[in-house]
């Protein structure tokens, strides 16, 4: 009896050229070590935070402050995040591209719709910036 192979697994390279660079969208499909092996493969930066314990936006942004190790002055406030994803990783040197993932961006009456939207605008603002510097920026995301 001849042995079932499995179909092919797409290699995770494959995952990133599939989606356009510069975007923030919903995870859907995505695994998340799928998507960081993506980055290493590409080598971009990969960067990963789980907000699953956060219920505020104080704590929605201390936990990516603290998930992308952003420097003891971040500001924790939409504008530091901005600067911190931009100007301050541009000034440190060229860059490869990014790979990033907000897992469980709370969904809640403390971190509602619209601050949920704010904070996807930042990430959606810091594509542009990168991508007028013709850098990948993938942003991926998903609610709790």
């Amino acid at each position: 009896m001849t042995p079932i192979s499995e179909p092919p697994r797409r290699h995770a390279t494959m995952q990133l050229q599939t989606v356009r660079s510069n975007i923030v969208q919903a995870i859907r499909a995505y695994r998340v070590d799928d998507l960081m092996q993506a980055a290493g493969s590409a080598g971009q930066h990969f960067l990963y935070a789980n907000l699953s314990a956060a219920q505020s936006k104080q704590e929605v942004l201390e936990a990516i402050a603290a998930a992308f190790l952003f420097p003891a002055h971040f500001g924790k406030n939409l504008d530091a995040l901005y600067d911190c994803m931009t100007d301050l990783v541009h000034k440190a040197g060229t860059q490869p591209g990014f790979v990033v993932v907000l897992e469980q961006i709370p969904d809640n009456p403390r971190f509602d719709r619209e601050a949920r939207e704010q904070l996807l605008d930042v990430f959606r603002d810091a594509a542009d910036f990168w991508g007028e510097r013709r850098i990948p920026f993938r942003c991926f995301y998903s609610f709790q």
